[in-house]
């Protein structure tokens, strides 16, 4: 299984723009979670090993910062020609499986990923309440057979320490996962 690193996206960088479809068609936009202290943007799809393996701690996250104003919200970046898979039926499966209770969006045209410098599944972006990037990296050190439970500690400790009003552990791993399947001639730069 191939693996590929998060670019690391430079901390204080302003959380880019938004708007996309949800799994009803409801367009949902990074404004809707104005009043959320943290907002947590996770790239993730239904088919990545990686992604199937880090699931169910992502969904635990969520429920355990909800009331605490962490605001969670995943969007599907892949090409839906080769990997049709990835569509809105298995992003439905897949938030149900999981029991994702946050707003999993489709980024067909790849701009919201590329905007993220986004490079794997899963990816996670932590921005403050004025949406500067705090945290970006692994949500912890378990991957598919390595037997380290996944337990988020990484992306917990981040939550914990901004919630706090204390700086984020300035020690960050990239996270590691599938690459994204960009569309054909859509390849971002950001990679070489």
């Amino acid at each position: 299984m191939a693996a590929t690193e998060s670019t690391m996206l430079e901390l204080g960088t302003q959380a880019p723009y938004f708007a996309l479809p949800d799994l009803e068609g409801k367009l949902v936009c990074i404004d809707d979670f104005w009043q959320s202290s943290l907002l947590l943007v996770c790239f993730i799809c239904p088919h990545c090993p990686f992604v199937r393996h880090v699931r169910p701690g992502l969904a635990q996250i969520a429920n355990d910062y909800a009331e605490r104003g962490v605001a969670v919200v995943a969007i599907m970046p892949n090409d839906l020609e080769r990997y049709p898979q990835d569509g809105p039926e298995g992003m439905r499966r897949e938030a149900e499986e999981a029991g994702y209770t946050f707003p999993y969006l489709l980024d067909e045209t790849q701009s919201v990923a590329r905007s993220y410098r986004a490079a794997c599944t899963p990816d996670f972006f932590l921005f403050d309440a004025g949406r500067a990037l705090i945290y970006r990296g692994q949500m912890d050190s378990s991957r598919p057979g390595n037997e380290t439970p996944v337990t988020g500690r990484d992306l917990r400790t981040a939550i914990e320490a901004a919630l706090a009003g204390e700086a984020v552990p300035a020690e960050q791993i990239p996270s590691i996962g599938c690459n994204i399947k960009w569309r054909p001639g859509n390849e971002p730069d950001y990679f070489g």
